[in-house]
């Protein structure tokens, strides 16, 4: 009688694989069950991290761009910004609100501010390049062609400066209460031409006004070497007194 052959026996003659390939099988899909199970536990690890490092260091803030009107200079020292804020202060010229004073006669530096001639003085001086000195004829307040293209120039130089000064002041030449109302009349011919210039109606806002006559802060005959209106002229301790000097001032208080 002949046998029948189980095919799952060893040996049968049906399509059953060697015992060797079916372990190799096994092994492979282990080892693929444990990359995926790692790769998963790192990218979650990653992924982790990654979070904790946000909330520990925020993204930084990017850079700002430069306000014109919040930048500071050299001259803007501690000294300077103290006297500047003096005058300021004093002169009426940080008041705010329509009908707020804009100006300051000699009484009102030599009395409210309480500094000095040079103190004064020492405000302006590092303005050299940044002002100018508008000349006037003797006894006259009315700026001349040549003042009026200084006065524009240094106008229009603004940079985002807040404050526009004008310092008028008169020669020795007269009596102290002529040279007074004399710069007084230099100072509102320079602001009346900047109005025409700006048609700004805050302008009242910006600039501020000084006239000191022949009493107060002189410039000396060093002062012929700043920027004035009538370079080609001679220039002694007179004509540069029969002046109004301007400059826009780029501190912050």
């Amino acid at each position: 009688m002949t046998q029948a052959v189980d095919p799952g026996r060893p040996g049968g003659s049906g399509s059953s694989r060697p015992a060797g390939a079916g372990a190799m099988a096994a092994i492979v899909a282990l080892a693929a069950g444990l990359l995926l199970t790692a790769g998963s536990a790192l990218a979650v690890r990653s992924w982790t991290s990654t979070a904790a490092e946000h909330l520990l260091e925020p993204e930084k803030e990017k850079p700002k761009v430069a306000i014109a009107d919040q930048a500071e200079v050299a001259y803007c020292t501690p000294q300077f910004k103290q006297v500047l804020e003096r005058v300021l202060h004093s002169c009426g010229l940080a008041a705010e609100g329509e009908g707020a004073r804009r100006g300051c006669k000699p009484a009102d530096v030599k009395t409210f501010a309480s500094i000095s001639d040079d103190d004064f003085n020492a405000l302006f001086t590092p303005l050299k390049d940044r002002g100018g000195v508008l000349m006037f004829d003797e006894g006259r307040d009315e700026l001349d062609e040549r003042g009026k293209k200084l006065l524009e120039e240094r106008w229009y130089a603004r940079k985002g400066a807040r404050y526009f000064f004008v310092v008028a002041r008169a020669s020795k030449t007269g009596s102290p209460s002529k040279n007074n109302a004399l710069s007084h009349r230099r100072a509102n011919s320079v602001m009346f031409f900047l109005k025409q210039l700006s048609n700004d109606p805050e302008i009242e806002q910006k600039v501020g006004l000084l006239w000191l006559g022949n009493e107060f802060a002189q410039l000396s005959k060093e002062y012929c070497s700043w920027p004035n209106s009538r370079a080609d002229e001679k220039c002694d301790d007179e004509p540069i007194n029969r002046s109004a000097f301007v400059s826009w001032v780029d501190c912050r208080l």
